[in-house]
């Protein structure tokens, strides 16, 4: 297993009390699988992404992520694995604007202590596998909102990590580019051996993936596996 969620439970301060947003949560997503969560607004999706990313401590339970567990961590710690082994693809793009689709991907590079010069081959292999690769010198603004979204996707892979984790991918696109966006996460994950989490509203997508489960109240029930 590269990702595994124990018994997590979360809350929040909610006046005098607090609100449950996860409650026990026990998840394993194995490499080279897809793991979709569904679920109503407020139901505690962002919240799972969040603890998985270790961005939010749980207040119970244990994170572990390729074998390493996150309890006790410093906060340099944390974010040295998450720039190691995490990929994050948000629910909005936000690439930067002065920046071409390939110095997208480079700057992942720079944060990582690398050279830009020396990962451009890495960020052309990676932008032709999201179907890129001829597009890799325009800006965001001379790409579609699909584009965009692929190139997010491409950015998110391209430190190697074990985890992907994955915000709503298709929310700002119609139902054609969202399918397109779901598929190509599937065929990544599947050939780049990742372990994805995708976190969706849109139960029409779930054919793609591995497994599916649904969180309501914070708790969260596995509803199909594959094989």
């Amino acid at each position: 297993m590269s990702l595994r969620l124990t018994d997590v439970t979360l809350t929040y301060p909610d006046g005098d009390s607090r609100l449950t947003a996860l409650d026990g949560v026990t998840l394993e997503v194995p490499r080279g699988s897809v793991t979709a969560v569904v679920g109503p607004s407020g139901s505690g999706k962002s919240s799972l992404l969040a603890v998985a990313a270790t961005l939010i401590a749980p207040d119970r339970g244990t994170v572990d992520i390729d074998g390493a567990t996150t309890a006790g961590m410093t906060r340099a710690d944390l974010a040295e694995l998450r720039r190691r082994r995490v990929g994050i693809v948000f629910q909005q793009p936000n690439l930067l604007p002065s920046l071409t689709a390939v110095e997208q991907l480079q700057v992942m590079a720079r944060i990582d202590g690398r050279s830009p010069a020396g990962a451009r081959g890495r960020a052309m292999e990676l932008l032709d596998a999201v179907g890129l690769a001829d597009l890799a010198d325009r800006r965001p603004h001379r790409l579609s909102g699909g584009q965009r979204q692929r190139v997010n996707v491409a950015r998110a892979l391209m430190n190697e990590p074990t985890v992907l984790l994955v915000d709503e991918p298709t929310s700002a696109l119609d139902h054609e580019r969202g399918a397109a966006v779901v598929d190509l996460i599937t065929r990544l994950t599947h050939r780049q051996a990742t372990a994805t989490l995708l976190v969706t509203h849109d139960r029409a997508h779930l054919t793609a993936a591995d497994r599916v489960a649904e969180m309501h109240d914070g708790r969260l029930r596995l509803l199909s596996a594959s094989g």
